[in-house]
């Protein structure tokens, strides 16, 4: 359900690998090393040749105080200390501050130097960083550092050595280092350990090579086998999509764990098949966190928000899974409002501290619903938090900030961004076009080209956007050809929908016609209403009627279309023609649906209707719409809709935004949004 997060941060990580190339490259060769004798069955124990050290060394009491209190510039000053007494020669010394840097996420590149002094490196110090660096989300460099330092010094392995590697083998999707360890694991006879055998088992399975992972399953026989075994290879099964098997198995097993219920009910959850999972789950003898939380998972892929949310506030102990789980699927089914509630319920339990999934989840709502303040407030946690951002938080902060209107904050995010992916440079041309600054826009693809970004289908719809929104014709007709010849991008209805407007809001009706006409595919509809709009803007009746009819044709059960054509009969004063149009939308009943103003006040989105009453409104609320009703009659506001009847003519109450605006407190800053639904 999640995947590994590294714990440490990019600069450290790009430290760590350049530690590990250094050090390679300076490692003297095997035949030149002073290796220890053989080691004995316990390899924790010093070299023979070793002076004898006093275990009450305050150094040695210093190094454990500071590592369970987590203080890396502590450790350090210790280090410093180890060595120049000499101590951290000593195996034990060593091994103890091997194990205490490696406990820190930050101290890793130092613990990996630290190993590459040591005189007489050993199975324990190799394991301590193998597993330091697994832990850390770095499966990379523990296989880098295992290749690079461990093989050239000859360290010999032991029990515990292998099922690390068998992770990074299954994290890296590495099948050929994963047979060649296996072979190295039968010559020196660690085959017959239970726990290696285990390990190659989840390998196998793992990489996908489950006849592998059969044929050493089939090789034990129940005496050698435990929980783990059969759990391994069930996992396996239901890896590779062979649930019937994987059931089965599980069906034989001879007790079953929490790990073995929970692993088959996850295999039904990617299945789709919830009413398996759902089955088990009410089976289970305990359910603990992990079994709540894929049942929520499975109903959240399948969009069944109603049975998650139930199953979620029956949980008896939530996690961070728990709650990002039903944010994800709030944010992907647009309930953006419920997202935020969840949100707030998140941020009073003391067991879910919010990470990166959440805040995106969050900041996707912050941004349909034009929460500035709220998103802000966001920032600020991610600021105050040990968060370091990554591409894909800051991509929702850009463009949190871009949507709600707020440009330099948007800038100051992307310039600060350390790398961009495509949908970064995407949101910030955006943002651009839709505060009417083509000329950046267009300076940001340009400088986008020729980094390492490549622009995709989206980039040209920002683009394309922009110059729409300031009717750089020109500009436009370069971008859309560049993106045909350049790129190879076939125009799809977004362009063309871009295309069609830039050239309908510079009063190229004619030429826009032509442009929808001569398209190799069949216009869509989203086109033709493009260009309807265009019409009725710059009052070009002629091809407006011959648009709307194609509309009407096209969409005969869309009211928009019927009310746009009926406009333009009214405009050039033709009332038999919008009769027979009021009369058609009378015969086949269809209604028109307000549009819908979103209004953010004190953090709280509010729901404005044009077509709102004053039933159940407050007195303020009241008085405050009569006065608009009344201030439009006044103003002859333009944009008028005809009722039942023809000689009545009131104005479309599109002010609604500023009668919110009126009854918010004195200098109470707000967002408003506007959806304009025909």
């Amino acid at each position: 359900m999640t995947s590994a997060v590294p714990l440490i941060s990019d600069t450290t990580s790009r430290h760590l690998n350049e530690i590990l190339t250094t050090l390679s490259r300076r490692r003297p060769s095997s035949a030149t090393l002073h290796l220890p004798a053989p080691p004995s069955n316990n390899n924790l124990s010093p070299n023979l040749s070793s002076p004898p050290i006093n275990l009450r060394h305050p150094l040695l009491r210093a190094i454990n105080f500071y590592r369970f209190h987590q203080s890396s510039s502590a450790l350090t000053k210790i280090l410093a200390k180890l060595f120049v007494s000499g101590l951290l020669f000593h195996p034990f010394p060593a091994g103890r501050a091997l194990l205490a840097l490696s406990s820190l996420p930050s101290s890793l590149p130092l613990a990996v130097t630290l190993f590459f002094v040591l005189p007489h490196p050993d199975a324990f110090a190799v394991n301590i960083l193998l597993r330091s660096l697994i832990a850390a989300g770095l499966p990379a460099a523990a296989f880098n550092f295992y290749r690079r330092l461990v093989l050239p010094a000859a360290v010999v392995p032991n029990h515990f050595t292998f099922p690390l590697l068998m992770k990074i083998f299954s994290s890296l999707n590495l099948p050929l280092e994963g047979k060649t360890t296996h072979a190295r694991i039968a010559k020196l006879g660690f085959d017959t350990d239970l726990y290696v055998r285990n390990s190659l088992i989840h390998m196998y399975a793992s990489l996908g090579d489950i006849f592998a992972a059969e044929k050493i399953f089939t090789f034990l026989n129940n005496h050698d086998c435990d929980t783990v075994t059969y759990n391994s290879m069930i996992d396996g099964y239901v890896k590779n999509g062979r649930i019937a098997d994987a059931r089965k198995l599980f069906d034989e097993m001879p007790e079953q764990d929490v790990v073995s219920w929970n692993t088959m009910i996850a295999g039904y959850v990617d299945k789709g098949d919830m009413d398996g999972a759902k089955e088990l789950f009410w089976m289970m003898p305990e359910r603990d966190v992990v079994s709540w939380n894929s049942m929520i998972d499975g109903y959240a892929r399948i969009g069944e928000v109603s049975i998650a949310r139930e199953l979620f506030n029956s949980m008896p102990v939530r996690n961070l899974v728990s709650w990002n789980v039903l944010l994800a699927l709030y944010a992907r089914l647009k309930c953006y409002r419920e997202c935020l509630d969840l949100f707030d319920g998140m941020m009073s339990d003391r067991n879910a501290k919010p990470d990166k999934a959440t805040f995106v989840s969050v900041l996707t709502a912050c941004t349909n619903l034009g929460q500035l303040d709220r998103g802000k407030w966001i920032h600020s946690l991610i600021r105050e938090g040990s968060l370091e951002p990554d591409v894909l938080l800051l991509t929702a902060l850009l463009t949190m900030y871009a949507k709600c209107g707020a440009i330099e904050s948007a800038k100051e995010v992307f310039h600060q961004m350390p790398e961009r992916s495509t949908v970064s440079w995407n949101s910030m041309i955006m943002s651009y076009g839709i505060h009417g600054q083509t000329d950046k826009a267009l300076e940001l693809f340009l400088e986008m080209e020729k980094s390492c970004s490549k622009p995709n289908e989206s980039t040209f719809v920002c683009v394309l956007s922009a110059c729409s929104q300031s009717g750089s014709v020109l500009e436009g007709w370069w971008c859309f050809d560049h993106m045909i010849r350049a790129y190879n991008i076939k125009p799809k209805v977004e362009h063309v929908g871009c295309m069609v407007d830039l050239l309908g809001r510079s009063g190229l009706l004619k030429d826009t016609t032509e442009f929808v006409k001569d398209l190799t595919e069949k216009p869509m509809k989203a086109l033709w209403g493009a260009l309807m709009s265009s019409c009725w803007r710059h009052s070009n009746w002629e091809i407006g009627k011959f648009v709307g009819k194609k509309l009407i044709e096209m969409m005969p059960e869309e009211i928009g279309p019927y009310i746009l054509l009926s406009n333009i009969w009214a405009a050039e004063g033709n009332w038999e023609e919008v009769d027979k149009v009021r009369v058609m939308i009378e015969e086949r009943g269809l209604q028109k649906r307000a549009g819908v103003s979103l209004v953010e006040l004190d953090n709280v989105t509010v729901d404005i209707l044009s077509e709102d009453t004053l039933i159940g409104f407050s007195p303020k609320k009241r008085i405050v719409y009569s006065l608009l009703r009344e201030m439009g009659s006044h103003l002859k506001i333009s944009w008028t809709e005809f009722n039942a009847s023809k000689e009545r003519i009131e104005p479309c109450t599109f002010v609604q935004e500023l009668g919110e605006a009126m009854f918010s407190p004195a200098g109470c800053p707000h967002q408003v949004r506007n959806h304009k639904i025909l």
